[in-house]
């Protein structure tokens, strides 16, 4: 169990809801925040504890930087430091995107369009860079590299394709690394037979779309781009693909984990109760993993099932985050958005520059072309 006396809760909520309000550029940004806070600043957590604490949360599926700030404030104070430090980190980007898609999906004005049509275009781009920011390091762990290969474009292909079952593609590589190390199989696996649900309105079937953004992409990130399209755009049409592009565009360039793409996708089906609903299902598993196994996170790493689980899960997550970007191109309309996705290709693999810089520049393309004459995305 955690110290419940390393800090006060106003401090938790004070302290992780400034992260959470400048926490601009995903999961790197928010990893540094926390490590300057919990072990450069505060001295709460030391280089090993905060080492193991990232390792645990990377073993989870769903959004791992949040897990992180959850697991730490529950380092710092408890179950009651988690639930606090978890809802400070997300709050702040949450309202942020909320008020962010009343005016992009509702009725704005001709440059607010235009902005979003030129963002909408990098997003493929900013898939690319995360991606392969990733491989470096998941090359250098491979236990087996041409199994890895296999598994990365496993991945890729999934994430271009099936859309909504990419999970269970995940899963498979996972289990099939398992099988390939000699270890004894998981005896229990998600089932393949997932619920179809039906129902009179949007809600049920926005639950779960969010629970399985939330519950079981691993990877996080831009693994539950292909989840959340399939889902948004072709299955329900609560969002046209342009729509879409804004959505994750807007997940990008707000602070906060990327996992704020479904409040957008739940405010297009539902309005205002439809993105918070989508919230509250997305971020709760990972409040319960942290919460009723936290203290087993030690065991956990330890199991050799679950680490040869993660050598075939891991490289078919990137490779997904890489062929996130297929989808992304397919829903691009007007040549001059083509232009604006190599230019943002550029700026972020070649000049190696962030996605808030990416986006923005791209958002002003988009603004200036417009502006001149050329046609917005239907």
């Amino acid at each position: 169990m955690p110290d419940q006396h390393r800090a006060g809760l106003a401090t938790v909520l004070r302290e992780w809801g400034r992260i959470g309000c400048i926490g601009f550029g995903g999961p790197p940004s928010h990893i540094a925040l926390f490590r300057k806070l919990c072990v450069d600043d505060r001295g709460w957590l030391d280089d090993q504890e905060f080492e193991d604490a990232i390792a645990a949360c990377n073993l989870l599926p769903g959004p791992a930087s949040t897990q992180l700030a959850i697991f730490c404030a529950w380092r710092v104070r408890g179950r009651a430091g988690a639930l606090v430090g978890g809802a400070a980190f997300i709050l702040p980007g949450l309202i942020a995107i909320l008020v962010l898609a009343a005016l992009f999906l509702g009725d704005p004005p001709t440059w607010v369009k235009a902005a979003g049509a030129g963002a909408g275009a990098a997003v493929a781009a900013i898939a690319l860079q995360a991606g392969a920011a990733l491989i470096p390091a998941g090359w250098k762990r491979a236990p087996h590299r041409r199994r890895w290969i296999v598994y990365l474009v496993l991945g890729a292909v999934s994430a271009a394709t099936v859309g909504p079952w990419l999970v269970l593609v995940l899963v498979a590589c996972g289990v099939a690394e398992v099988l390939a190390q000699r270890l004894p199989a998981p005896t229990r696996r998600p089932s393949a037979a997932l619920p179809l649900l039906v129902a009179a309105g949007p809600l049920l079937p926005l639950a779960w779309t969010a629970l399985k953004v939330g519950a079981l992409s691993y990877g996080g990130g831009f693994v539950i781009i292909p989840l959340m399209q399939a889902d948004a755009v072709d299955q329900h049409h609560w969002m046209t693909a342009a729509e879409f592009l804004n959505a994750v565009a807007l997940g990008q360039i707000t602070p906060g984990p990327v996992v704020h793409t479904v409040a957008v996708v739940g405010y297009a089906a539902a309005g205002l109760a439809g993105g918070l609903l989508a919230a509250v299902v997305a971020f709760s598993p990972s409040f319960a993993f942290v919460l009723l196994g936290a203290d087993r996170f030690d065991r956990l790493r330890a199991n050799r099932r679950v680490r040869a689980f993660l050598d075939g899960a891991g490289p078919a997550a990137i490779g997904a985050i890489l062929g996130s970007a297929v989808p992304l191109i397919r829903a691009l309309t007007e040549p001059w958005q083509y232009a604006v996705l190599a230019g943002a290709v550029i700026l972020t693999l070649a000049a190696r520059r962030g996605p808030v810089l990416t986006l923005l520049t791209a958002a002003a393309a988009g603004v200036i072309v417009v502006l001149a004459g050329g046609p917005l995305p239907s």
